[in-house]
C-alpha cells in the first residue's frame, strides 16, 4: 500500500455524505465546527463563496470546484458578499426547509434563476489519530475545476455522486458515500503534488530520500530498524537522513518509527481481537511490557485500558 493510502486507512477515514442542495439566492449559512471530520464542498452547479474560520479571504466556489475543510473548521457558505453577515445556522435552515436527510436540501427564495447546487459531506476519522502530515494540512484546500485538475473518470465521478447523492435511488447514498471517500484520497493527492502543498512536512512527500524511509517503515514497522539501516535504505548517510527529517518532518526517523508503530497499534487494539502481545509483536516490540510503556507514555493510557475505552 503506498504511504498516502496507509496514512488513511490507519485514519479509519469514513465517508458520511449528508445532504446535496438547492440553494437559491438570497441565502448564507453558518456550518458549525466539528471535531475528527473533515468536511468537502463540491459545487456541481452554479458558484458561492466560502469563509473559512482562520482563513484570511473567502474561496471563491465556481462550478466544478472542491473545498476540503480538513479539520472539520466552522465555516460559511454563502452566495454574495452583501449576505455573509446574514448568515443563519445550518440547524435553522434545516428546521426551516423542513428537510429530513432524505432527497435535496431547498433553501432560497422561489422564482429566481440563481440556483447553487453542491454536493456536501464529512468524512469521520478516528480521534486518536495523530500523523505529522495531518496535522501539517491548511484550514482549507481548494481544487479548481476539480474533475479537469485529476482527470476525465474523476470528473464522472463526480457527476454520479452528483446524480446519486440524496436522489432516494437504491443504494445511490452508499455509492456517492464510498465514492466520496476515493474524490477526497485523490484531492489530497492532488493537493500534495501541487505548488499549494509549500509546507516543510508536506514537501517531504516529494524528497526520494525520505519517501524511501518512510516507504520502507510503512512496509515493515515490525522491523528492527535503526538510524543506520533506515539511511542504508534512504541511500543517504545517517547524519544527512536525521537532518533532513527533522527539517521536514519535525522528528527523527527512529520517533517517526515509534509514531507509525503506535497508530498501528492503536488501530489494531480498537478494530481486532488480538491479544496485547500479539499486537505487540506486529507493532515490532519484542514483549507487552515494553510495548505498554511505550503506549501508556504515548497515549496516557495503558494498551488494555485504551481497548475498553475505544469499544465502549
Amino acid at each position: 500500500m503506498d504511504l498516502l493510502s496507509d496514512i488513511l486507512a490507519t485514519m479509519k477515514l469514513t465517508g458520511t455524505l449528508y445532504f446535496r442542495t438547492s440553494f437559491t439566492t438570497p441565502w448564507s449559512i453558518k456550518v458549525p465546527a466539528f471535531e475528527a471530520v473533515s468536511r468537502f464542498h463540491y459545487a456541481h452547479r452554479g458558484r458561492c463563496l466560502v469563509r473559512v474560520e482562520g482563513a484570511p479571504d473567502p474561496v471563491p466556489l465556481e462550478q466544478g470546484d472542491l473545498v476540503i475543510i480538513p479539520r472539520g473548521a466552522s465555516h460559511t457558505l454563502y452566495c454574495t458578499p452583501e449576505t455573509e453577515t446574514l448568515a443563519m445556522t445550518l440547524d435553522d435552515v434545516i428546521q426551516r426547509s423542513g428537510y429530513d436527510g432524505n432527497g435535496t436540501l431547498v433553501y432560497g427564495e422561489f422564482g429566481t434563476n440563481h440556483e447553487t447546487q453542491l454536493v456536501c459531506g464529512h468524512l469521520s476519522f478516528d480521534q486518536s489519530v495523530d500523523h505529522p502530515v495531518l496535522n501539517a494540512l491548511p484550514s482549507h484546500i481548494h481544487i479548481r475545476q476539480y474533475g479537469e485538475t485529476t482527470g476525465a473518470w474523476l470528473e464522472s465521478t463526480l457527476s454520479v455522486i452528483g446524480a446519486e447523492a440524496g436522489r432516494g435511488h437504491l443504494g445511490g447514498d452508499l455509492i456517492a458515500t464510498k465514492l466520496s471517500e476515493i474524490i477526497y484520497a485523490q484531492a489530497l493527492r492532488a493537493f500534495l503534488g501541487s505548488d499549494q502543498a509549500a509546507r516543510p512536512v508536506l514537501e517531504a512527500f516529494s524528497d526520494p530520500g525520505i519517501t524511501r524511509a518512510l516507504e520502507a517503515i510503512h512496509a515493515k514497522p515490525d522491523h528492527p530498524w535503526s538510524l543506520e539501516n533506515l539511511a542504508e535504505t534512504a541511500r543517504l548517510s545517517r547524519s544527512s537522513l536525521a537532518a533532513r527529517f527533522q527539517q521536514s518532518l519535525t522528528m527523527s526517523p527512529m520517533a517517526y518509527v515509534t509514531l507509525w508503530r503506535l497508530q498501528i497499534a492503536r488501530r489494531l487494539l480498537a478494530d481486532t481481537t488480538l491479544s496485547i502481545i500479539e499486537i505487540a509483536e506486529r507493532s515490532g516490540y519484542g514483549s507487552e511490557a515494553a510495548f505498554g510503556r511505550v503506549f501508556k507514555r504515548y497515549f496516557n493510557v495503558a494498551p488494555a485500558t485504551f481497548r475498553r475505552e475505544m469499544r465502549a
